[in-house]
């Protein structure tokens, strides 16, 4: 089958049914994506006052979109993640008014990470995680007119920050429009379930993906095949937990008490132990049938430490 290459030189921050197609595939055949750095600006030099300064209407910087041919409202397009590789950097950080503790943390701040192979450095505290790349935004174009922004998860998918979407994964789509109209962006070269503080280690990708149209399933939302083992790490982990009747509210009491351990053990400052939260430990709805309270739970893994 063939194999198409698409470049990043004009990332699409919105969703617009009405744009023009940049690659137009047949079912079976293969793309190979570059995906810029996801707000489309940040280098590797960045500041914290360069991030002060940054433009929210630059993200996410999607590339796309590729027409399927033949895709027709009602199928479901089928993407099968070959390959994701990472561009050897990428950074994470809080932004104001944005991020599940925005109240606490009301100021930019940014990190930069080394991703070498499969290991991503943090700068400080002797910190590195596992590489574990995926896509944050992956999405066909809605059946809604207009420009649509690209932070909420939507009928097409969209921002879903959803880490299951690895190489070896499958993504099963409902196709809104004709053609499909395929984009995909946001990479992510490590993340949290939650994504609390905002981000993940957002990072420019290359991403190979194989194409295919279903008309034997029904789906109404985002699908997600997967078979590669999900854990970070093996070994200890800590786990926090909160409970209370409203579950946001738990996912923030939890994730600050987090925080407090982590600055607490490690001597990492608020931010970075946010930061770390948000990639490192993941966020759980730990049972939600024992009324009036639910419990939420964050684990996080100790081996981060080296």
């Amino acid at each position: 089958m063939p194999v198409h290459h698409l470049d990043d030189a004009a990332p699409q921050p919105f969703w617009d049914n009405s744009v023009q197609p940049r690659l137009t595939i047949d079912p079976g055949d293969t793309a190979v994506i570059d995906c810029a750095e996801p707000i489309g600006q940040v280098t590797p030099d960045w500041t914290n006052d360069d991030f002060a300064n940054a433009d929210p209407s630059l993200a996410h910087a999607l590339t796309g979109s590729i027409a399927i041919a033949g895709a027709e409202p009602g199928m479901v397009l089928t993407v099968e993640i070959l390959d994701i590789e990472h561009k050897s950097w990428g950074w994470s950080g809080h932004i104001p008014e944005f991020g599940l503790l925005a109240e606490d943390f009301d100021f930019p701040y940014l990190r930069q990470w080394e991703l070498d192979g499969g290991i991503c450095r943090f700068p400080v505290g002797g910190i590195e995680i596992p590489a574990h790349p995926f896509p944050g935004v992956v999405g066909v174009a809605p059946a809604e007119p207009g420009r649509l922004d690209t932070f909420p998860p939507r009928a097409n998918a969209g921002n879903i920050d959803t880490k299951d979407l690895v190489a070896g994964s499958t993504a099963f789509l409902p196709v809104l429009v004709p053609e499909a109209l395929f984009s995909i962006g946001d990479c992510h070269a490590a993340q949290g379930d939650g994504e609390v503080c905002g981000t993940g280690i957002e990072s420019p990708m290359t991403v190979t993906a194989r194409f295919d149209l279903r008309n034997d399933l029904d789906v109404a939302e985002i699908q997600i095949r997967r078979s590669a083992p999900r854990r970070l790490l093996d070994g200890e982990v800590h786990i926090m937990t909160a409970h209370g009747p409203d579950l946001f509210e738990s996912a923030q009491r939890v994730t600050r008490y987090m925080i407090d351990w982590i600055v607490a053990e490690s001597g990492l400052s608020a931010s970075d132990a946010y930061i770390i939260c948000s990639i490192a430990a993941d966020l759980h709805i730990s049972e939600v049938v024992d009324a009036p309270n639910w419990l939420v739970s964050m684990h996080l893994p100790l081996g981060i430490w080296v």
